[in-house]
Formats: C-alpha cells, structure tokens, sequence
C-alpha cells in the first residue's frame, strides 16, 4: 500500500507540472516545493495518456457536428488549454534563442526572455499547423488513438536530456529535473512509452515512436553543441518535435483516402 501510495505521489507531482489539472487539496498538501519531478519520470507517458483523453474527447465528439479541420482545431486547442501551452511556450522561446542568439550567453539570454520573436511565432504556426493537418487526415477513431500515442511517448522523450545530458542553469523549469534519473527508470519509461504505442497502434504506432525518438534526440544533440546541455525551453521542444512527428506518421499510415 506504501509504495501504492508512493506511486500516486509521483504521479500528482507529473500532473501537477505538466498540467493546470485542479487536483484536491488531499493530494497536493503532501507535495512540497522541493519535490524531485525526476523521480516521476517513469511516469510521464502514463500523464501524457491522461492528458490525451481530454483532446482526444473533443476531437471525437467535435467530429460529429463540424468538419475534421475544424474539429483538430478544437482538439489541439483543448490539449493547450489542458496545459496552459507548456511545450508550445519552450519550443517557440528555443526557436527564438537557437535562431537569434549566434553565441551560448546570448542564445540562453534571449530564451529567458518571455516575449515571443519572429523565430518562435513562426515556430507555433508549425507546431499548431501540422499538428492541425495531421490530425484532421483521420478518422474519427484513428485520431483518438493518434492523440492517445503522440502525447504519451513525445513526454517520454524528454527523459533523453534527463538521463544523458545536463541542465544549463542555476535555476528555472528544468532545475526539478536537473538531478537526472538512474538507468532502470529510463529504461522503465521507455518500455511504457512503446507498450502504450503498441497497444493503441501497433506496428504504426511503434514506428512513429522510434522516429519521434530519434527526433528528439537529434534536437538534444543540437542543444548540446549550442548550449552544452538543456534547459526548461529545450525539454518542451524535444516534446514537441516529437510530438508532430508521431503525429505526421500516423497521418501517412491512418489517412482517410
């Protein structure tokens, strides 16, 4: 019952910074400031499923009454809203940095920033724009699943930076997770990001996986060689990256003709 609870735990600590899910006061009153969000690492594709349900809802429910292209609209809209444009906000700002900044100092100064620059507008208009067309190719129910994997496995992408990388700041989003994770949890969180794109899409779904994987790592490379390491900014990016290539794969293998 103790590790039960244990579990629970580090599952509210993942909805709580991941989300602006209201969770009851008997819940968050044992989450202290100084909660380590690594120790919910394994966790993150079974918050990225939760999370899913709720877009997954409207894209399913949308598509009964409106177009499909409108219906997607509704959905990543929910996703955003869900959790207040997290990932959205640190891919725009790492393109605002990565773009605008020619060396580390100024790169992570403009990424601090909290206005938006040409880099990250154009940066969301991706984002939410091939995420929009890909969705809208679906079918109803193959949309479900498609937003059930895409927001699973593109939060257990961003283990990679944890595991194998270094947190760039003294402070910041990232600090909770800056202390990393040990091997058996990595690779715990693996085995259920593709366990869940397994079941919900089988060979499709584990293909996108790899491919949003790789994605993913090829942006961690890439803020390695520019920043020696990640920040907050560079997490949501991953997430993202990986979460429209999981997206655009599964429109190519589910496409309605």
């Amino acid at each position: 019952m103790d590790r039960l609870n244990y579990q629970f735990e580090k599952l509210a600590i993942a909805l709580q910074f991941f989300s602006r899910i209201p969770l009851p006061k008997s819940v968050t009153e044992n989450i202290g400031a100084e909660s380590n969000l690594a120790e919910s690492a394994h966790l993150f594709s079974v918050v990225g499923l939760l999370l899913a349900i709720i877009p997954a809802f409207v894209w399913y429910v949308s598509t009964n009454w409106f177009a499909p292209s409108i219906a997607a609209g509704f959905a990543i809209a929910a996703g955003m809203l869900l959790t207040g444009g997290l990932h959205e906000d640190g891919l725009a700002d790492c393109a605002d940095g990565l773009g605008g900044g020619n060396t580390r100092a100024r790169a992570l100064k403009i990424m601090k920033d909290s206005r938006i620059g040409t880099y990250g507008a154009a940066a969301m208009i991706f984002s939410i724009g091939i995420r929009w067309a890909a969705l809208a190719s679906l079918s109803p129910y193959a949309g479900i699943f498609a937003l059930l994997i895409a927001h699973a496995v593109s939060r257990a992408t961003m283990t990679l930076a944890i595991k194998y990388s270094t947190y760039v700041r003294a402070e910041g989003i990232g600090k909770s997770v800056s202390s990393g994770i040990p091997t058996e949890q990595f690779t715990l969180t693996l085995a259920t990001a593709f366990i869940i794109a397994l079941l919900l899409g089988g060979g499709c779904g584990v293909f996108a996986g790899v491919i949003g994987f790789l994605i993913a790592g090829a942006m961690l490379l890439f803020l390695e060689k520019r920043l020696n390491g990640y920040t907050g900014d560079g997490l949501g990016a991953m997430e993202q990256l990986s979460e429209i290539t999981i997206l655009v794969i599964l429109s190519a293998c589910w496409a309605v003709a």
